[in-house]
């Protein structure tokens, strides 16, 4: 048998709700639409951290992050985990990474040096939009060195320390404060040229990908930056949406109250409008490049042949709990994200209303490829859900980082430290998630059953090594 292509299209920092076909009536993603009619969309999908780093290593290892000894941000990806790239290469797959990875702290390296593979055959790193020497930069200088000034999205906090310690002058004026960049102001168009994006280099290297590969079947990662703050885009997608015609997050009387209401002040309406226009915008630049690949795929006649899958890393605040950015306590809205996958055998224009995790991913693929689940997966195959064929045995999600775990269930969302705090909130009454209930009465028999699941999981997941012989 042939073997399917698995096309990965993977954005940074987009929440399950930044979608059309999950019920957001003001984004515009006809594309991605367009795939969730083509497959499957699982609209309760959950991610393993609410940070980049443990996220992404989770979602492509098919481990928790606590399981990998990776459950903060910096901590470099050891090269000998087991990936979902390093799995399918030895069933001839050819493999490719287009655009971010992040396995690796990007502030203070120098991404001229080869990468380590983890399992790729082909790498084309850019782990931040015009920020580094990598292969967007050198992408972008081919096509306009002219414009080399203007496709930065500002130097990060922490790449500013180390390139100032280091006397690094990389000869690119980069926008923004020279102290680091403010992520959260507001919508920025994007300077230079439209087709000199980090999501046009995405796009067109991922069509270059698909394109050329041969008989063998393809593993190809579209790793998009967007929709990370800052929300730099270009003006064609921003003019693609009026900020005044944007809805609000649902805020409690006592937080929406006192928030000031000066056009400048962080969380005015204005403000919070002006967030939404560039993340949305970004979005839609993104979906854009979605279905140019797509129709590069059906034009090269592989359509038909290939597992594709639509997903994030984390989700985003976008204001709600007086928050941008991501991070503890891990609520849905940076822990929930979008999850579409579309394959040959797969029901159409179908929605799955069901817990799953981001760990799912690995064990449902190598089910659709007809290739074995290694026992140290800790995630369950959703393919029999896909192909219309099985159900499912779990019902909940573990998010987790240093120090807590966070359980999901159908309609309680559980955190408990290692101190021994805990926090419960009802997702049926309190869908924000802003009333902690732990130390309601009300809500004692909820609680005893939120513990026992979550020490139930975590027993579920052990993988103990596997033993030689009996001793």
């Amino acid at each position: 048998m042939k073997r399917p292509n698995i096309l990965i299209l993977y954005t940074d920092q987009q929440r399950w709700d930044a979608l059309g076909a999950n019920g957001n009536k003001e984004i515009i993603t006809p594309n991605l639409d367009r795939l969730a009619a083509e497959g499957v969309s699982f609209t309760r999908h959950f991610v393993q951290s609410p940070v980049c780093m443990p996220s992404r290593i989770s979602m492509l290892s098919g481990r928790y992050p606590s399981s990998l000894g990776i459950t903060r941000m910096g901590v470099p990806v050891p090269e000998d985990v087991a990936t979902l790239p390093k799995i399918l290469r030895q069933y001839g797959y050819r493999t490719a990474n287009i655009g971010k990875l992040h396995f690796l702290p990007h502030a203070n390296r120098d991404h001229r040096l080869p990468h380590p593979a983890y399992g790729f055959d082909h790498l084309e790193i850019a782990d931040e939009p015009g920020v580094y020497e990598d292969a967007y930069r050198a992408w972008a200088r081919r096509r306009a060195p002219e414009q080399m000034d203007e496709i930065s999205a500002g130097i990060p906090p922490a790449a500013g320390v180390w390139q100032r310690v280091m006397g690094i002058d990389d000869g690119v004026a980069h926008r923004g404060d020279p102290e680091g960049r403010r992520d959260f102001d507001r919508a920025i168009p994007f300077a230079a040229d439209d087709g000199l994006t980090h999501s046009a280099f995405v796009g067109e290297r991922t069509m270059a990908c698909v394109e050329q590969a041969g008989d063998a079947p393809f593993l190809c990662i579209a790793g998009f930056y967007s929709p990370h703050a800052p929300w730099m885009t270009p003006q064609k997608y921003l003019d693609l949406y009026e900020a005044e015609k944007l809805s609000l997050p649902d805020f409690p009387a006592d937080i929406d109250a006192p928030r000031p209401q000066d056009l400048e002040a962080p969380f005015s309406d204005a403000q919070l409008r002006r967030a939404r226009l560039g993340y949305y915008a970004m979005i839609s630049e993104v979906d854009f490049y979605v279905g140019e690949i797509l129709d590069r795929l059906a034009a090269c006649g592989k359509r038909d042949d290939t597992i594709v899958v639509f997903t994030s890393d984390h989700g985003e605040w976008l204001g709600e709990h007086l928050r941008y950015g991501k991070g503890y306590p891990a609520d849905d809205a940076v822990s929930r994200v979008p999850l579409i996958i579309s394959a040959p055998d797969a029901q159409r224009d179908k929605t799955y209303p069901g817990v799953v995790e981001a760990v799912d991913i690995v064990p449902t693929l190598l089910e659709l490829a007809a290739i074995q689940n290694p026992p140290f997966l800790q995630g369950e195959s959703l393919a029999g859900i896909i192909e219309g064929r099985g159900a499912r045995r779990k019902s909940v999600a573990l998010t987790e980082g240093h120090g807590w775990k966070r359980l999901r269930t159908d309609h309680f969302s559980y955190l408990v430290h290692a101190d021994g705090r805990e926090c419960l909130w009802d997702i049926s009454v309190d869908p924000g998630e802003y009333f902690d209930v732990a130390a309601s009465g009300a809500y004692s028999a909820a609680l005893a059953e939120c513990r026992k699941a979550l020490l139930q999981r975590l027993l579920e997941i052990e993988r103990p090594l596997p033993r030689a012989w009996p001793y």
